[in-house]
């Protein structure tokens, strides 16, 4: 241990006022994770009023998960270049002014535009948030908790998201599902410009990595617009295919720049960490599951069910009830005290446990029978799992690596999500398509037909449903397997790398293995 890490602890004194940032960095992630639900519930409505064709009305999501994905290592890197402070504020000023732009819409291409734009800043904010956590909460025990918090929010804000936009839609109109963002943004912004002091001595000054920036944003872009467009043209299309082709082409340029660069925009010392690689990995694999699930059951509830918007956002409390209990009470308390490992693959396990329920789904099943167990399996099972995770993938990194590790967190999500959605939708209908095909014949009379065609879809549910069990049986695995950090202890470690000076030498907890 040198001289500089021994002499460290009392510069990096934990700030007072954490807590009450904690707050303000809670709040912005609440309003990121709304955001991605609330404005599915309000897209019927936009779409009426602002003349968006059917074929169009995709872009009201792409436009958003195309800048936020693929700029998000990007807005990591600017992040630590920046300050995280700095980032964040600016981040939230941005998504603010892109909202009330996309609130006061008044064509299908303003409002293309002012997702597209809410995507850009939140490619900055997210990192910038995750990161001031990464710095800020040094000490175990307060780390467990805080990061517990922020896990639970991030799990559940999109559940809490369908309930907002139910209500907003239809007792207001869709463009508060826009406009409710400023609020969040302002008082956000405003308590972080008062209240957050980022810890001297973490900002990464290396000149920016522009090949980096360009084959990454190229490579992200081309690989969730490829999975977009997999969903609605096929995975076998000429554009489908081509678009899969570029994205590992530039994915690939990309880590051989990485490699060779001096300053590079993702230091692959990040990514090869295996308990990092491991938890991005899981992570990603976990919400390819989670996110076309919700879907399902969003569309289940509301057409075969028959479901209001608001009456449906209340039926996913439970599965909020779960992560917040998952990420609060059972992964906070024990994060200290097991592996998290240990944590982790028993939580995708619960999940998928969740999953299997929600696998036997017909036309006439009991919502309290089987989709309530259902969702709160899945709930704690995926808080338990999220929480250590959130709190692994930038534990022990270098200050200057803060803010990209924290990007990779949410790359890997947004990613995932993108992979989930246009992956089992594409399961779900092909299986749909089938039964209808083998069982249509025999319906002689028009209810027949419907009842048919109702059954066919939930019948598609079902089976993509089961790939989503089978893939949170591979996170599971994959956590167990790659993640081999002990509980978190506390011990000075030297950064590696170049052009930072004593700046490199930090007094942080790191996991023991």
């Amino acid at each position: 241990m040198s001289a500089t890490a021994r002499s460290a602890p009392a510069a990096s004194a934990p700030d007072a006022r954490r807590w009450r940032a904690l707050v303000f960095i809670a709040l912005a992630q609440l309003m990121v994770v709304l955001d991605a639900t609330i404005v599915n519930i309000a897209l019927p409505s936009a779409q009426q009023d602002l003349g968006i064709s059917d074929g169009n009305r995709q872009w009201v999501v792409t436009a958003y998960a195309l800048a936020f994905g693929g700029l998000l290592l990007f807005g990591g890197r600017v992040a630590d270049l920046w300050g995280r402070k700095r980032a964040f504020v600016i981040g939230l000023t941005g998504f603010a002014a892109a909202s009330a732009l996309g609130g006061a819409a008044q064509s299908g291409a303003m409002m293309f535009g002012a997702r597209a734009l809410q995507g850009v800043f939140g490619a900055l904010l997210a990192p910038a948030a995750l990161s001031l956590l990464a710095v800020m909460f040094t000490e175990a025990k307060e780390r467990a908790k805080a990061f517990g918090i922020y896990g639970a929010i991030a799990g559940g804000g999109g559940a809490v998201g369908l309930i907002l936009g139910g209500f907003l839609t239809e007792y207001l109109d869709w463009r508060w599902t826009f406009f409710v963002n400023i609020p969040f943004a302002v008082v956000a912004a405003a308590g972080a410009y008062f209240v957050i002091q980022e810890p001297e001595g973490g900002r990464n000054r290396s000149p920016l990595d522009v090949p980096g920036v360009i084959l990454s944003t190229l490579g992200l872009v081309s690989l969730v617009y490829g999975f977009t467009r997999a969903e609605s043209d096929g995975w076998g299309a000429s554009l489908t295919v081509g678009l899969f082709v570029a994205s590992a082409v530039l994915i690939l340029a990309f880590v051989v720049t990485e490699s060779r660069v001096k300053a590079p925009l993702l230091p692959l010392r990040v990514v090869t960490d295996r308990n990092r690689g491991g938890v991005y990995l899981s992570l990603g694999l976990a919400v390819i599951a989670m996110f076309g699930t919700f879907l399902f059951l969003t569309y289940y509830l509301q057409v075969v069910k028959g479901y209001s918007p608001v009456k449906t956002g209340f039926a996913f409390l439970p599965m909020v009830a779960g992560m917040i209990t998952g990420s609060t009470q059972i992964g906070t308390r024990l994060m200290t005290r097991l592996p998290a490992r240990l944590l982790m693959g028993p939580g995708f396990l619960v999940a998928a446990a969740g999953m299997f329920l929600l696998a036997q789904l017909e036309i006439g099943s009991s919502y309290a029978a089987l989709v309530l167990p259902a969702l709160v399996l899945l709930g704690l099972g995926m808080g338990t799992a999220f929480m250590p995770a959130m709190s692994l993938a930038t534990h022990g990194v270098q200050p200057r690596d803060a803010g990209v590790a924290s990007a990779m967190v949410n790359t890997s999500q947004q990613v995932g999500g993108a992979i989930g959605t246009a992956l089992l939708n594409t399961i779900a209908a092909s299986a749909t398509t089938s039964y209808i095909k083998d069982h249509i014949a025999t319906a002689a009379s028009k209810p027949q037909q419907q009842l048919v065609q109702l059954q066919g879809m939930v019948h598609g549910y079902a089976n993509a449903i089961w790939f989503a069990v089978g893939i949170l049986v591979v996170a599971a695995v994959v956590a167990l397997t790659f993640v081999n950090a002990g509980r978190p202890g506390t011990a000075q470690v030297s950064g590696s790398g170049t052009g930072e000076g004593a700046e490199d030498e930090v007094h942080v907890p790191v996991v023991a293995h």
